[in-house]
C-alpha cells in the first residue's frame, strides 16, 4: 500500500510541475520556420594542408529547386578528381567526373634478405 501511495504522490507532482522552457533548453519558445520560403544559398569550402597532403575544395549554389556545384580532391596517386554536379526536379541528380594530372605510383623496393652462415651463431 505504501508503494501505491508513493507512486500516486510522484505522479501528482509530475502533473503539477508543468513544462519548463518549451523543450528548447529553457530559452524562450524557439523560432518559427517558414517551410515555404524561397531556398537560395551559396557556399565555398577548401583545404590546402601541405603537412598532411590533404587538398580539396567544394563550391555549391542553390537557387530555388536547382542545385549546382563541384568538388575536387587529390587522389592517392597524385591525380586530381573533379566532380561537377547539378540537381533539379526535372533531371534529378547528374554528375560528371573528370581526372587531371598523371598518376604516380611509387616503386617499392624489397627489403634485403638476411642470410645466416650455418648454426654456429656468427
Amino acid at each position: 500500500m505504501f508503494r501505491v501511495c508513493v507512486l500516486v504522490a510522484c505522479l501528482g507532482a509530475a502533473v503539477q510541475a508543468g513544462v519548463i522552457g518549451g523543450g528548447y533548453g529553457g530559452y524562450g519558445q524557439g523560432h518559427a520556420v517558414d517551410y515555404y520560403a524561397y531556398p537560395k544559398y551559396e557556399f565555398n569550402y577548401g583545404v590546402q594542408d601541405g603537412h598532411t597532403g590533404d587538398h580539396k575544395s567544394q563550391h555549391e549554389v542553390r537557387d530555388g529547386d536547382v542545385v549546382k556545384g563541384s568538388y575536387s580532391l587529390v587522389e592517392p596517386d597524385g591525380t586530381v578528381r573533379t566532380v561537377h554536379y547539378t540537381a533539379d526536379d526535372h533531371n534529378g541528380f547528374n554528375a560528371v567526373v573528370s581526372r587531371s594530372g598523371h598518376a604516380v605510383h611509387p616503386v617499392q623496393v624489397a627489403a634485403p634478405i638476411a642470410i645466416g652462415h650455418g648454426l654456429h651463431g656468427y
